[in-house]
């Protein structure tokens, strides 16, 4: 998949050296090697898990921060960034991204955040063409073609703007999508996933990517009492003899307070 990049790069060459790439869009710094920093100062981050889900790898930065991805993949792949303290952080990458240092920038929570789910999540029904977005990177068997949790917000919510946050989605194929370049499906092509709270329908997601932001209305919020999110995956509208469902994979759902 040629994924809509919403991430700018830098990438500062010497004759001796290579630089590492800032991968978050906050921070500008340039370093030697694989690092997590805190977006905010910089500082390098030591005991931060990254893993790469479909791959089965984990590792963790050490005491500078510093950390190797010795792992194989082809194509994109969502790799996961945790500390506690952090917000949770993913970034959907490629063979080329990760065959040069990267700086992970992470910041720090706030202390509002909810993290609904930090599992890696696959919405439809395993059936899927070989065109299909990201579909060489599907290793999980599908929960259903949809995803429902419950969760408590507190009245102080409504004082502030809530988002549902994705850290990384893939999989999707919409006209939108395709025409995006997103995936190399000719003939056919699905109705966007979409986004429930608490029984409303608040957003339809057209395109695969990184850190997309939900707002929740805050007229929708049941304050100090339970609140529920689903996310339901599209259907491929060109096929009626059967319900086929759009095979789509998800990490890191969150809400997040401003």
């Amino acid at each position: 998949m040629k994924k809509l990049i919403l991430i700018f790069f830098a990438i500062f060459l010497t004759t001796a050296t290579v630089y590492a790439e800032a991968l978050t869009g906050g921070v500008s710094t340039v370093g030697l090697g694989n690092k997590v920093v805190d977006a905010n100062t910089n500082t390098p981050i030591a005991g931060a898990q990254i893993s790469l889900p479909k791959q089965n790898f984990s590792t963790k930065s050490d005491a500078n921060g510093n950390f190797d991805l010795n792992a194989n993949f082809k194509g994109d792949t969502i790799m996961s960034v945790k500390k506690d303290g952090y917000k949770p952080f993913s970034l959907t990458i490629n063979e080329q991204i990760a065959a040069r240092p990267m700086i992970l920038g992470i910041q720090k929570s706030t202390g509002r955040e909810i993290v609904i789910e930090s599992a890696m999540l696959h919405l439809g029904d395993n059936n899927f063409s070989a065109g299909s977005a990201n579909c060489s990177e599907f290793k999980l068997k599908a929960i259903g073609p949809f995803y429902t949790k419950t969760f408590k917000m507190s009245a102080n919510t409504l004082s502030l703007t809530n988002y549902l946050v994705i850290g990384s989605i893939i999989g999707i194929d919409t006209a939108m999508a395709r025409s995006m370049g997103q995936n190399s499906i000719k003939n056919s092509f699905s109705s966007p996933p979409e986004v429930y709270f608490n029984g409303t329908k608040i957003a339809e997601i057209q395109l695969n990517g990184d850190n997309q932001k939900i707002k929740l209305p805050n007229s929708l919020i049941r304050a100090d009492s339970v609140n529920e999110v689903t996310i339901q995956t599209g259907r491929n509208l060109t096929q009626h003899a059967y319900v086929d469902y759009d095979d789509i994979e998800l990490l890191n759902l969150s809400i997040q307070s401003e």
